[in-house]
């Protein structure tokens, strides 16, 4: 595959287990929530990585810095999702610090990424 260079990216690897602990976290929500938060919450973290891959293919600086930006604005969408089901009660305490850490770390190295292309 000719673009499976951004399978080496920090930022790609951070991100993916940003996915895979959102969907994991998600599991236990209420029922009620599969059409509401929790399809909210899954979208919004694909949406960080595909932009980032999608970013990754196109060739020129201004193309890739706008995927990069709606996967930046994806991130803080997820993030007010992950602050909103804390409060409701959907995250324990020890899930929603993890997915903070991990959504922090995934958005420090997305701004590093956007610098340098800059």
């Amino acid at each position: 595959m000719e673009n499976a260079g951004y399978r080496k990216l920090n930022v790609y690897l951070k991100a993916h287990e940003l996915v895979l602990r959102t969907y994991k976290a998600t599991r236990e929500f209420p029922k009620q929530e599969l059409f509401g938060l929790i399809s909210q919450m899954r979208r919004a973290v694909i949406s960080v990585v595909a932009n980032i891959v999608e970013g990754y293919s196109r060739r020129t600086p201004n193309n890739k810095l706008q995927f990069y930006y709606i996967a930046r604005g994806s991130l803080t969408e997820l993030e007010y999702y992950i602050d909103l089901s804390y409060e409701l009660g959907y995250l324990p305490e020890a899930d929603y610090k993890n997915l903070q850490e991990i959504l922090g770390d995934v958005g420090q190295l997305l701004n590093g990424f956007i610098k340098s292309i800059k």
